[in-house]
């Protein structure tokens, strides 16, 4: 994908199975991208200012990878998506997880508040004042 991909993303979730330009990221305040690094060399071409990079461990996250690999399969008969799939267990460790720091913080106030019957809302505005 080009330059620079991802940028701003608000929402959503994105899947990218080819190598990236440069500036990924930039501005994504919003929604997860998981970016297949198979030379090991996508850190440096992400913008970092406001996302980290993990990563794909996570048992949701990992069928979710799982499922959008299927569905453009089935969509395109895309030859890297099957490669994929069928050596996923290589493939998985090859996944990084771009995810918005403030983005993470809200979804992490939100958890708490459920587990803890806080407003969701309370949650989320002590989450935004650190």
């Amino acid at each position: 994908v080009g330059d620079p991909a991802s940028e701003y993303i608000t929402a959503g979730r994105v899947v990218v199975i080819a190598r990236t330009g440069r500036n990924f990221a930039a501005g994504m305040s919003g929604g997860v991208a998981y970016v297949l690094d198979e030379a090991g060399d996508f850190k440096p071409r992400c913008n970092l200012g406001m996302v980290d990079l993990e990563p794909l461990v996570d048992v949701e996250d990992v069928e979710l990878v799982k499922d959008l690999l299927s569905r453009h399969i089935r969509y395109t008969q895309s030859a890297v998506a099957a490669r994929l799939l069928v050596n996923w267990e290589r493939a998985r460790e090859r996944f990084v997880k771009v995810m918005p720091k403030d983005y993470k913080r809200v979804l992490a106030a939100i958890k708490k508040a459920q587990e803890t019957g806080m407003s969701v809302d309370d949650a989320v505005m002590a989450s935004a004042h650190g």
